[in-house]
């Protein structure tokens, strides 16, 4: 069939993967890091020249690397808002990340459109700091003059997409990338003009939403440039999820997403209704604490070895660390809804007392935290028959032995890969060919419940009843 590329664009660095339009085989790879920036103090800035992304991208494709490419995907960084003016120019600088100078306009949204229940009914989301539609907000009464310049919006996707066909009068987006905005709705596929104007006080103009296999134009030398989308649907595509399948993403903070037939409309907010790369639903629940959890207790056990060793010192224990149970609430928590609380060690006793069941207990809380995330999503009629398992954490032979039995499914680890990349090629063969590629998924490795299943349930309930009793009611619905 021919070539094709992707390249995914995330926060630090741009990635380029050009694979076989047939198999999905990757051919050749490039890599950049972006132009180095830092906020004030230190840290990732909240501010970035959307030019920056220009640069690292042809660095990236330097030395040839796009010699025979036919079509070309575009993954990027999400939340990331673009303002233009009339003339297509940037307003200021893109505003990126989780800011947190928009989390008072976020509570100010709410307050706008009258509850957290409204705006789930309205885009299947509620307000938060790192949204576009928080932004515009925080744009709205912080930089008056500028907000008033701004005649478009666009997403860092969107915008590269835009700058590859040389800046046409047509400018598109894809539902996937449109779903995180805070002014789209995934049930009815439709912008919501109204809540652009609500948070930024004024109309402007916003992309059409393309279909999943659809191209955005073509260069003119004759390459495709398809949809685009953003990292998350990007990785699920590059990952081969499909319906039956949710992925739980190790970080600092831990999040749970499953493909689904239907946006789900959660009053609580506990659910973010995305779309996905292909048409279908990617619900997402959040945590606040996942590896945080672990490197937590090992400092507190003084481990110099770090996660490592602590996973090494948790299988010296066994499933429910005689009694011992963390609720790993450290960072207070989203799911359940506990902003203001804080961890919880209970079922100390004296032979529970010994640093591998603090080690065990610290794995088994984190991982029950995410299983309930999970339920969740299963509560709501989300099928779950495999769970893929991703970040460095899922590498430990202690997340590998306990996530099984207490997911109550099959785990699948993948290999380390650039996964958004990935689906960024695999979407610029479907706009180069008229058809979804069938693609070979991730290599993985399996893990199996098997005969500890019972057990894993037994640990779950065990957690439950502490969880229960220190915060009762906590999964009640509203």
């Amino acid at each position: 069939m021919g070539i094709v590329a992707g390249l995914d664009s995330s926060p630090d660095f741009t990635r380029i993967v050009v694979c076989d339009a047939d198999t999905g085989a990757v051919l050749r790879q490039g890599y950049a890091p972006h132009p180095l920036e830092t906020a004030e103090g230190g840290g990732r800035p909240s501010d970035v020249d959307p030019q920056a992304w220009l640069l690292s991208l042809g660095e990236a494709a330097g030395g040839g690397l796009l010699e025979g490419v036919q079509a070309i995907g575009v993954s990027a960084q999400q939340n990331a808002l673009v303002p233009l003016d009339g003339q297509g120019n940037t307003v200021r600088p893109a505003l990126v990340g989780a800011d947190k100078r928009a989390q008072v306009a976020a509570a100010d949204l709410i307050d706008r459109l009258g509850s957290r229940e409204a705006w789930a009914e309205a885009v299947g989301c509620v307000p938060q700091a790192a949204q576009p539609v928080t932004k515009l907000r925080w744009l709205a009464r912080t930089e008056p003059e500028n907000a008033q310049r701004v005649a478009f919006l666009m997403q860092a996707h969107d915008w590269l997409v835009w700058q590859l066909l040389g800046r046409p009068t047509r400018r598109t987006t894809d539902r996937g990338g449109a779903s995180g905005t805070g002014y789209w709705s995934a049930a009815a596929g439709s912008w919501r003009p109204d809540l652009v104007e609500l948070a930024l006080g004024q109309r402007a103009a916003l992309p059409e939403v393309l279909g999943p296999g659809d191209a955005a134009g073509t260069t003119p030398e004759g390459l495709i440039i398809s949809a685009g989308t953003g990292e998350t649907m990007a990785a699920a595509f590059g990952l081969g999820v499909s319906p039956g399948d949710a992925v739980v993403s190790l970080g600092a903070s831990g999040s749970v997403m499953a493909v689904h037939h239907e946006a789900l409309v959660d009053s609580s907010g506990s659910i973010t209704s995305l779309a996905d790369a292909t048409g279908m639903h990617l619900p997402v629940v959040h945590t606040l604490n996942a590896v945080r959890t672990l490197r937590g207790t090992a400092e507190m056990l003084g481990l110099d070895g770090g996660l490592d060793e602590l996973s090494d010192l948790a299988m010296k224990s066994t499933p429910g660390a005689h009694g011992l149970v963390l609720l790993p609430y450290l960072e207070g928590e989203k799911t359940p809804n506990l902003p203001h609380t804080a961890g919880t060690l209970s079922g100390l006793r004296r032979e529970s007392m010994k640093p591998e069941h603090l080690a065990r207990a610290a794995f088994e809380g984190m991982v029950c935290g995410l299983a309930d995330a999970l339920d969740v999503l299963r509560g709501r009629g989300v099928e779950v028959r495999r769970v893929f398992l991703l970040g460095a954490a899922a590498e430990l032979h202690a997340v590998q032995a306990v996530a099984p039995m207490l997911f109550g499914t099959q785990v699948v680890v993948p290999q380390p890969a650039d996964y958004a990349a990935i689906g960024a090629a695999r979407q610029a063969a479907w706009a180069m060919s008229g058809r979804l590629p069938m693609w070979q998924g991730a290599a993985t490795q399996v893990f199996e419940p098997g005969e500890e299943q019972p057990v894993g349930q037994a640990v779950r309930q065990q957690f439950r009843s502490v969880r229960e009793q220190i915060h009762p009611g906590a999964f009640a619905q509203p």
